[in-house]
């Protein structure tokens, strides 16, 4: 089997409105509300770097100018931690930028769902593998994610969904996979179903927010074929390809926080401070002292 193409550009989806953290996200992205002192979106950039990825395109929507805003340079800042020597501040602003003419940045005028937010970054990928990653899953581990679905898609190719087992009661919040052989952490995807109900769930398998895609996903995305809750669904077009290349889905090691619900969001931000030992005494004390 030949090596399969290099994987160097990933696509980020943040046109998404976070009604379920109204009213804190009126005015202030939700990809922007801080996990500890990053916000969620850096995140997913980091860890994308980490697996190798050299340009990343946004997906955005009205009112999203501060992500732009922040993968960018903020001078009067920069020069203002310098001169009072603040270097670890000035240190962690530098190291989350992407090089400079690494970032794009596209609008998805409507939103008709994650499917189609994919497909207006079609012009940008071009006609080479990618990866999508939603910075709502953030995923805490090392390696990081992606890399992990990295390392398998360097030995199979194809398409990679990372996956992770739930509850029956919450397969209808996700794709499901229908498995083929599993080897290890590998497994193979012999169909793929959006949302289904629990009783014609195929596996508890859920595809979570890290995708290697090919670029014939844009062929089907072309068609702009309407799935579960009206959307142009990605997971209705990545079941179209099966067949035609390797399906493969792989758990990883990372522990994974969903910051697109309040809960979830509350637990990344308990579960990163406590992995920080700069603060994690202090917040083993304060949360030993909470009265319930």
């Amino acid at each position: 089997m030949p090596k399969p193409a290099p994987v160097r550009k990933a696509v980020l989806p943040v046109a998404g409105m976070g009604t379920r953290f109204l009213p804190a996200t009126k005015a202030v992205p939700k990809e922007m509300l801080p996990v500890v002192d990053k916000p969620v979106v850096q995140y997913a950039v980091e860890e994308a770097k980490e697996a190798g990825i050299e340009q990343f395109i946004f997906v955005t929507g009205r009112g999203k100018h501060v992500i732009e805003d922040h993968f960018d340079h903020a001078y009067e800042l920069e020069r203002l931690l310098s001169s009072r020597e603040k270097t670890e501040q000035l240190n962690s602003l530098l190291e989350g930028l992407p090089a400079s003419g690494s970032v794009s940045f596209t609008r998805q005028q409507r939103p008709l769902g994650l499917g189609h937010a994919v497909w207006c970054a079609r012009h940008f990928v071009g006609n080479e593998p990618f990866a999508v990653l939603l910075p709502d899953d953030l995923l805490v581990g090392k390696p990081g994610a992606l890399k992990q679905m990295m390392q398998v898609y360097d030995k199979v190719g194809g398409v990679i969904v990372a996956a992770e087992e739930k509850p029956l009661a919450e397969v209808e919040r996700y794709g499901v996979i229908d498995p083929g052989v599993i080897k290890g952490n590998v497994i193979e995807v012999k169909g793929v179903v959006e949302k289904p109900k629990a009783a014609k769930a195929p596996s508890r398998l859920c595809v979570i927010g890290r995708y290697i895609l090919q670029p014939e996903i844009f062929t089907e995305l072309d068609k702009q074929d309407k799935g579960a809750g009206g959307e142009i669904q990605l997971t209705d077009s990545m079941a179209k390809t099966i067949g035609r290349m390797p399906f493969h889905a792989v758990t990883t090691t990372c522990a994974r926080y969903d910051c697109g619900d309040k809960v979830g969001f509350l637990q990344a931000n308990i579960a990163v401070g406590l992995s920080r030992p700069d603060i994690a005494p202090a917040l083993k004390a304060i949360l030993k002292s909470v009265k319930f």
